[in-house]
């Protein structure tokens, strides 16, 4: 499959709050919601009907709704089949919330609307009043703030309810009023047909493909792929559940069978009846068709010849719409394809697959022919087991980790020799561990235990095992498990023990200590005793580095895991020693304040991870560059990020490098009740007990909500719990420690906001980049006074402003400008505030960026809320940065002339670039631009 990026597109949160959607193919549907949204909170009325087919989005467009009415208080009913003959249902859920303001209803409508709701007893009650009511309920529940009213299923609503909030919607007052029905066509009711609609259609091609590639982690090939957008026709909800069905070895090049379960969903069995229904011939070619993977005709057509059958035979199944044969072979239903291959006999299947090894080029493609030949056996063979094996590296180089592992997989099933069918199974399990199945590679590990494994096969074996469960279960799981075998490895093979105490360091660095653990510590020792290769590599040099820091402080380790750092992000090395060492030297990055050399590094690690498809890194990897971006103050990157690790988690099983992410990003938006959710799913996870990141982590997210929300007193006890367990490397401790100056100098408790700040100085030190330095500046000034402080926050903010990490920038401007503030000095005030305002909005730094509004009015200065703008709309800071680049000035200018700093400017210049869909400064001179700033 091609590995260039993802074109980016808006995102939603589910309403299950543990998922982010991206909406590919929805920007004018976005805009108008966002215009609505933006109309309401403006305190005027608006109404939108989205219609389309059942599984066209309209569900999810009514969710981005939800999540882009930022301060609207929510009313929200759906239409049930079930309940559509019983009167005012649909209206009453609606209602419910504002029931309180019935009193203040004129006495008429209040009775109609207490007798339509069951509250009072009397004569059916007269519309009109039931609609006036309505009409004057949700006025006044306008007046507490906008109102947004979502109504989904609105073909389902009973009549009575359909009709009154037709005649609302035709008659809103000038209030903060918003209603948006989503209604499914056909069934689009005439009482709404009079209302302003948008209708959701299909996905282009290329829209299908971006939304198809966004949520199948790993490998998908470009066959597979444009196979499945043609047989769902653009519908998102077919595109999002068809991959579901699929193994990763099918998505990564048809490298498996159609699911063998008995079929049994209704729709399966239906569909399974259908397919038994057809005449013999018809049946045996939908059946090779189905074994086929890739909509090849001239592949089958060429099977057909062999089984005595041709492309005729397909008739009954072509005008049974079960499939269609045009340019390719396409099953009318995602589901036929499965039905098919369960309802054949063995016999059946092998006949199919041999047919189709005897059809497919040995020469162009010998891996596929290798692997229906060996569908087409039912005993042992050792030549096909040796075919499959040889090809599995060339698979994997192609195809990825799923598809080389389900040929290693079939090639140890087929070895009749036990001694060999040990070692396959162990390059199997590996395999099988890089795609994510990590049930299976546990299960070829326990079949190749039972062979004849010398001591190193034993200890091979139980690295695996190690190796499993750090990715799939927890660290704190895996650590004990992998020092155990590094230690057995030693005498064995001592490179191979390094790469085990290489693992165990990740993993030590990862669950973090508890009180007189001191786990990475003893690690970090043994690490130290086994000599590096010679001559050693650039792993050995970083894995050595950080021992020493972890051993005998930053100061003594860091310039060994500079050098080494400056040499991973030198040169690029194979993927293998990306997916081997990237991880580790992320960490340790970060650990080390050095932002740019874990940007460059965390973005090639999922560049590989993806490439390969090795779902068992990628969660990792998104984690790490989830993390990265969200400091750089990308959170709607890090947003799709995020959906990604969540979607990887879901197929693999393995859900804590999600859960911590949420944890990383959630907290800088400064909603409580997601934060609450990504902490509590964190704290709650068993498999996470004992590790000491658990506290600092929920600590620290905790703390920077609370931080952001003003609320000091909860930050100051968040951010303690976040620095009860030190860390040898520091990361979320030196995090939990920034939180904790500004949460203690906040909360009244000087001293110890001086105490965390001259920590937080002594770690700097060590490392001595502008991040660190920057960060530990601010904190200094917090606890400093007059002319001292001042130095401190300008030093804070010329550091900062020379790295990427904006967020901390943001915070600067924001602590720098709340003490001039304090200091009376209003119109310096005002410039930091706004600088922090403007940056903490673009970001959607909620709750930070409302505490720098609520300082600029303090400070004399009136500012509205920003309110939600056309994804495509330029801001006008946005369009002064555009007109200057478009004229050819650099970052450095650009800054010079805007008093902001080159990375501020090239973040900005990113977004309009997203905003406006193009990459070069010089497509900024077009009229593209001209009337994208005309616009803002």
């Amino acid at each position: 499959m091609s590995t260039s990026p993802i074109p980016s597109a808006p995102t939603v949160l589910l309403a299950s709050g543990d998922r982010r959607l991206p909406l590919y193919g929805r920007q004018a549907e976005c805009e108008a919601l966002d215009q609505l949204v933006a109309t309401v909170q403006a305190g005027r009325s608006a109404v939108l009907v989205l219609r389309g087919a059942a599984g066209i989005g309209k569900t999810v467009l009514l969710e981005y709704a939800h999540g882009s009415a930022a301060g609207c208080r929510i009313a929200r009913t759906t239409g049930v089949e079930a309940e559509s003959e019983l009167a005012f249902g649909g209206l009453h859920r609606l209602c419910a919330p504002f029931l309180d303001h019935l009193l203040r209803l004129p006495g008429p409508q209040r009775d109609a609307l207490s007798t339509a709701f069951g509250l009072t007893s009397g004569d059916t009650p007269d519309r009109f009043l039931v609609g006036l009511a309505v009409l004057n309920l949700l006025a006044a529940a306008a007046e507490k703030g906008p109102l947004v009213c979502l109504v989904d299923d609105a073909q389902w609503l009973d009549e009575v309810s359909a009709r009154t909030l037709a005649f609302v919607a035709r008659r809103l007052p000038v209030a903060a009023v918003g209603l948006v029905l989503a209604v499914r066509d056909p069934h689009l009711r005439a009482e709404l047909t009079e209302l302003p609609e948008r209708e959701v259609g299909r996905l282009s091609d290329g829209e299908a493909r971006a939304l198809l590639e966004s949520v199948t982690p790993g490998r998908l090939d470009d066959r597979v792929r444009d196979r499945m957008v043609a047989e769902t026709q653009g519908n998102p909800r077919a595109l999002l559940v068809l991959p579901l069905g699929l193994t990763p070895a099918e998505l990564a090049g048809g490298f498996g069978r159609p699911d063998v379960r008995p079929a049994a969903g209704d729709v399966e069995q239906s569909l399974l009846r259908r397919v038994r229904a057809l005449p013999d011939p018809a049946r045996r070619l939908l059946l090779t068709a189905a074994a086929e993977p890739m909509g090849d005709v001239t592949l089958l057509n060429r099977a057909a010849d062999l089984l005595g059958l041709d492309l005729a035979s397909a008739a009954p199944a072509v005008g049974a719409g079960l499939i269609t044969l045009g340019t390719r072979v396409l099953f009318n239903h995602p589901l036929v394809r499965s039905a098919t291959y369960q309802g054949a006999s063995p016999q059946d299947r092998q006949d199919a697959h041999r047919a189709l090894a005897d059809s497919t080029d040995p020469v162009a493609d010998p891996e596929r022919r290798a692997w229906h030949l060996a569908n087409a056996l039912a005993g042992h063979d050792e030549s096909v087991a040796a075919e499959l094996e040889r090809y599995a590296e060339r698979v994997r180089a192609r195809a990825g980790a799923a598809a080389s592992a389900a040929l290693l997989e079939r090639a140890t099933e087929l070895t009749p020799d036990p001694g060999r069918r040990g070692t396959r199974a162990l390059a199997a399990a590996r395999a099988k561990l890089q795609a994510g199945g990590f049930d299976a590679a546990l299960e070829l590990l326990g079949a190749a235990e039972l062979g004849p494994l010398d001591a190193l096969g034993r200890a091979r074996s139980g690295l695996l095992r190690g190796q499993v469960a750090l990715a799939s279960t927890s660290p704190g799981v895996a650590l004990p498990l992998l020092v155990a075998v590094a230690e057995d490895l030693e005498p064995l093979d001592p490179a191979l023990a390094r790469t085990a105490y290489r693992d165990a360091f990740e993993a030590a660095v990862t669950a973090g200590d508890l009180p007189g653990g001191g786990r990475l510590a003893e690690v970090a020792r043994s690490v130290l005793a086994v000599p590096a290769g010679s001559p050693p590599g650039r792993g050995d040099l970083l894995l050595d580095g950080a021992a020493v820091m972890a051993t005998e402080g930053a100061a003594a380790g860091v310039p060994m895991v500079r050098l080494a750092l400056d040499a991973f992000c030198a040169e690029a090395g194979s993927v293998e020693e990306s997916l081997d060492w990237l991880p580790l030297a992320c960490r340790v990055a970060h650990n080390a304040w050095e932002f740019d050399a874990w940007t460059t590094l965390s973005r090639r690690l999922v560049d590989a991870a993806r490439e390969t498809g090795t779902l068992s890194v990628l969660p990792t990897a998104l984690h790490l560059l989830l993390s990265n971006r969200a400091l750089a103050g990308e959170l709607a990157v890090a947003d799709t990020l995020l959906a990604e690790a969540v979607t990887v988690g879901e197929v693999t099983g393995s859900r804590f490098p999600a859960q911590y992410a949420a944890l990383v990003l959630e907290p800088w938006r400064g909603r409580e009740a997601a934060t609450r959710r990504a902490i509590d799913a964190v704290a709650g996870n068993p498999a996470l007990r004992g590790e000491g990141k658990v506290a600092t982590a929920t600590g620290w997210a905790s703390a920077v909500l609370y931080n952001g929300l003003g609320r000091y007193e909860e930050a100051y006890a968040a951010a303690e719990r976040g620095c009860e367990h030190p860390a040898p490397l520091g990361g979320p401790f030196n995090r939990s420690l920034t939180e904790l100056v500004e949460a203690a100098a906040r909360s009244g408790r000087p001293a110890r906001a001086a105490e965390a700040a001259r920590q937080l100085d002594v770690l700097a030190r060590e490392s001595g980049t502008d991040w660190a330095l920057g960060v530990a500046a601010s904190a200094r000034a917090q606890v400093s006074e007059g002319a001292d402080a001042e130095e401190a926050y300008r030093e804070s903010v010329e550091r900062l402003g020379r790295t990427e990490v904006r967020v901390m920038l943001a915070r600067a401007h924001l602590l720098y400008g709340e003490w001039l503030r304090l200091g009376n000095r209003r119109v310096d005030a005002r410039e930091q505030l706004g600088v922090a305002y403007e940056m903490l909005s673009e970001m959607g730094a909620e709750a930070f960026a409302e505490r720098a509004r609520r300082g600029l009015q303090a400070a004399g200065e009136t500012v509205r809320r920003r309110l939600p703008q056309p994804h495509t709309v330029l801001t006008p800071q946005e369009s002064h940065i555009a007109r200057l680049a478009g004229e050819g000035l650099t970052n450095p200018q650009i800054g010079t002339q805007l008093f902001i700093s080159p990375h501020t400017v090239e973040w900005h210049l990113r977004k309009v670039f997203q905003k406006l869909g193009i990459v070069s400064r010089k497509q900024l001179r077009g009229q593209l631009l001209d009337r994208a700033v005309a616009t803002a």
